[in-house]
């Protein structure tokens, strides 16, 4: 079964960074798609970022440019750096996990499982 714990949300003004983290075991975070998916209130789940076996990190345009996705190697965390924060940020923020070949390993795939979220707030 696979489990993931994310951390780091909290509230910001505008402008401002957070920095999620979500903790994985050794062998998901090593040999499964990883990635961060947020849903605001009355919205559809949004994929914003993904990474696969080797690296590769396709971003949806919404962020790309604003928020960066890695792996902590040290900690088996996967990281979203998340700058330049928007108002419409404000959303609940999950890392998702999946065993999926590499060619779906995109933020418009849906990962199998999921972690219960990190909350953000961007206040204007």
């Amino acid at each position: 079964q696979v489990q993931l714990v994310e951390s780091g949300g909290g509230s910001v003004q505008a402008g401002g960074s957070l920095r999620l983290s979500c903790a994985a075991s050794a062998y998901t975070y090593n040999t499964y798609c990883m990635g961060w998916f947020r849903q605001a209130p009355g919205k559809e789940r949004e994929g914003l970022a993904v990474i696969d076996i080797f690296g590769s990190t396709p971003y949806a345009l919404s962020v790309k440019g604003r928020f960066t996705v890695s792996k902590d190697n040290a900690k088996n965390t996967l990281d979203l750096q998340m700058n330049s924060l928007k108002p419409e940020d404000t959303a609940m923020y999950y890392c998702a996990a999946d065993s999926v070949p590499i060619w779906v390993c995109l933020p418009s795939y849906e990962l199998a499982s999921w972690g219960r979220g990190t909350p953000v707030t961007v206040s204007s």
